[in-house]
């Protein structure tokens, strides 16, 4: 049976297992893998001390690994192709997600393909508008992984509350909610896709509670 953890304002939320064998999740090309966490020892525990000295050789390091420091050693994962999963949390969006206010990093994936390119489309539209972009091509980079986790169930919410955190224009109630979740060491959030109706997702708040995905080709969709 699922278990129920108390939430924000008053809420109850429960859990529950999401067990994807595909999930998707589309970044730009243009942001190259950061291949320095391949490079590491496996051990994260002395990660820490290896990018010190790495960074006393060469200063680019710095700007490669962000700030690692938000992500605490057990929680990160190293392999190859452990960069698409660890670059959105020691590289966070100032301005913030569905699930963030900027200060901490999320990792978002559909259960399709079709929720990803729907999701992803809505949001560089976004970022195009705000920057006043000319028209152009975005070259776009899929990565498909699994999950196998549980996390908090958003459609176990009072249907109110639920309606408030999925607003498809206003990230007010949900930041303050994924903020409040996450220090209660919640794992992520199962929630209905905003932007694709029957589609659904996932805000994971940790690199190891999902799995290092591949780069996919396009014949290979």
């Amino acid at each position: 049976m699922p278990r129920e953890r108390p939430g924000p304002d008053a809420q109850r939320i429960k859990s529950k297992r999401v067990a994807w064998s595909k999930a998707w999740r589309i970044i730009a090309s243009r942001y190259p893998p950061i291949r320095l966490f391949e490079r590491l020892s496996s051990n994260t525990q002395v990660w820490d001390a290896l990018i010190a000295l790495e960074e006393a050789t060469n200063p680019r390091v710095r700007d490669e690994v962000g700030e690692i420091h938000l992500v605490p050693a057990y929680r990160r994962v190293a392999g190859t192709n452990a960069s698409y999963v660890m670059a959105p949390f020691t590289h966070v969006n100032p301005k913030g997600s569905r699930f963030s206010n900027g200060t901490y990093g999320v990792y978002y994936a559909a259960s399709s393909l079709e929720t990803a390119i729907r999701e992803t489309a809505y949001h560089f539209a976004l970022i195009a508008a705000d920057s006043k972009d000319s028209l152009r091509r975005e070259d776009m980079r899929v990565l498909v992984g699994t999950i196998d986790h549980v996390f908090d169930d958003a459609n176990s919410l009072e249907e109110t509350f639920k309606a408030a955190i999925l607003d498809k224009n206003s990230y007010a109630v949900s930041q303050r909610f994924g903020g409040e979740r996450r220090t209660t060491e919640s794992d992520g959030i199962f929630f209905p896709s905003v932007r694709h109706r029957n589609g659904t997702c996932v805000a994971a708040f940790s690199p190891n509670v999902v799995s290092i995905p591949r780069s996919r080709a396009s014949s290979e969709i």
